[in-house]
């Protein structure tokens, strides 16, 4: 159990670090934004923020599909799925919270899958509470 705990620790701290950077870089691409915006005078309800905003919310998915394909490729390194294609499948239901099938996940490492789902859902509520902020942030321009 004590293995697993700290495998599990090891890719929280590394899917938080990768999803800070993350996010630090899509909040200096709004800074960018809001700038050349502000530059050139556009509304704040302008097709350029509209573009801006659908990338910021593809940018975020797949900051969600890094960590996601990180858990993954650790299933398989562990051997607790058999293929590439049932570890980002397993992975994804995981880190959503939706898991609605273990069924072939070897029992030995079900520990790292179940911190697996903690940690998705603490970096979606961050994603969402970022993404909240900066539309609050636009519109209030």
């Amino acid at each position: 159990m004590l293995h697993q705990l700290a495998i599990a620790t090891i890719m929280v701290l590394l899917t938080v670090m990768i999803h800070g950077a993350g996010l630090l870089m899509l909040m200096r691409l709004l800074r960018i934004e809001l700038h050349e915006e502000a530059t050139m005078h556009l509304r704040a309800f302008s097709a350029r923020t509209l573009a801006f905003v659908l990338a910021l919310a593809l940018g975020l998915f797949a900051l969600h599909g890094v960590e996601i394909w990180a858990y993954a490729i650790l299933y398989l390194g562990l051997g607790a799925l058999p293929n590439l294609e049932t570890a980002v499948f397993f992975s994804t239901i995981t880190y959503s919270t939706v898991g609605y099938d273990d069924q072939g996940f070897a029992p030995s490492w079900q520990l790292v899958a179940a911190i697996e789902a903690i940690n998705g859902v603490i970096l979606l509520g961050w994603s969402t509470a970022f993404f909240f902020a900066i539309m609050t942030r636009l519109v209030r321009r």
